[in-house]
């Protein structure tokens, strides 16, 4: 089987969410006997933070000019088994026409199906789908479930929907060892507006009231007015290859969802089943549905105030240990990137059959 897919970025992870997840996602459709090509602009801001190169699985297709790379495109798509659209693809509404004029089945992944049913909702454009929404289209999976595949339904005319969860690849996620004394919190995640209130919550008022410990963020775009402190350490643009050691820096890890993610529900960040498999103990917000990925309290600590991520903090060396323990497992079993591939597998086949 052969999927053509014209996406986001797949050669950075950053500053996006989509990479690591891609590449975990095509090694392992790889593993099953397929083949992926990626197509992907070249952008200034990726390629000064480039950290992949090979696609394992499949081939990076990089391009500055999408009417130049439109003949290869075309030739690719004939002789594939499926055509993908994804969501803030910068060529997507181009790339539509040409998946949907090719002999192929044809899909959208939505990887931000909450953001894009919340424009919407607010009346902005939505510039990854075009004026017929998604019914066009055999299949549109969405990284997030529940609501969120009733909104494709109803708001953009998806006439199949269904979920493709993100997932992590266990060969490239497990745990790692500190490379000193370990901070008692960390955080990874691009900055963004509609996290700003909660992560200053739950990560940076916690860290002002236990100044003798450290506390660590990771992640790109963060503006100058942040509320830095003494104790609150910034590492700028962690690459995918050093996720684990980011995350073995500390005891715990923190995981802020998006507003719009978290009113829709089943949204389980890539983040969280990295960190998990890194055995790295996670502390949360809540949002319905996150206990049909992690067991709250004994997988996943779950807080919503400020007491609540200090009371997770002067939890043992020895629970936290347990609770890392019991989410490595967790996704070991049911989240890791073959388990995906093989649910997008059986997806396609329903499709041609």
């Amino acid at each position: 089987m052969k999927l053509v897919i014209f996406g986001l970025a797949v050669s950075s992870s950053w500053g996006n969410g989509h990479a690591v997840l891609w590449r975990g996602l095509i090694r392992a459709f790889g593993a099953l006997g397929h083949h992926t090509v990626f197509f992907e602009r070249d952008v200034p801001y990726y390629a000064q933070n480039r950290d992949l190169t090979v696609l394992e699985g499949g081939r990076l297709v990089l391009y500055d000019d999408w009417e130049k790379v439109l003949p290869e495109a075309k030739r690719e798509l004939a002789g594939a088994d499926a055509g993908i659209v994804t969501s803030y693809c910068p060529d997507a509404l181009a790339a539509t026409e040409v998946v949907l004029g090719a002999p192929t089945l044809h899909l959208f992944y939505d990887l931000d199906t909450p953001v894009t049913l919340w424009q919407l909702a607010e009346g902005r454009a939505v510039t990854y789908i075009g004026p017929d929404g998604l019914a066009p289209f055999d299949l549109v999976l969405s990284y997030t479930g529940g609501a969120a595949l009733t909104g494709l339904r109803n708001r953009l005319g998806a006439k199949r929907v269904a979920p493709l969860y993100g997932s992590v690849d266990p060969n490239h996620y497990r745990p790692a060892a500190p490379d000193g004394p370990r901070a008692a919190l960390s955080y990874l995640g691009t900055y963004a507006a509609d996290r700003q209130a909660a992560l200053e919550t739950l990560f940076v008022e916690p860290a002002w009231r236990r100044p003798h410990d450290r506390f660590i963020i990771g992640g790109a775009q963060y503006p100058a007015d942040f509320p830095w402190g003494r104790n609150l350490f910034f590492w700028r643009h962690v690459a995918a290859h050093e996720h684990p050691k980011f995350y073995a820096s500390a005891r715990s890890t923190l995981n802020v969802t998006r507003q719009a993610m978290a009113a829709l529900g089943w949204c389980p960040s890539g983040r969280l089943f990295e960190a998990a498999a890194c055995g790295t103990p996670i502390v949360s917000d809540w949002w319905e549905g996150l206990g049909e990925f992690f067991e709250p309290q004994s997988e996943i600590i779950v807080v919503r105030t400020t007491e609540d991520v200090m009371a997770a903090l002067e939890r043992t060396d020895t629970e936290l240990s347990r609770i890392g323990a019991a989410a490595r497992e967790r996704v070991l079993t049911g989240h890791t990137a073959a388990r995906r591939a093989a649910e997008l597998e059986i997806l396609l086949s329903q499709l041609e059959g």
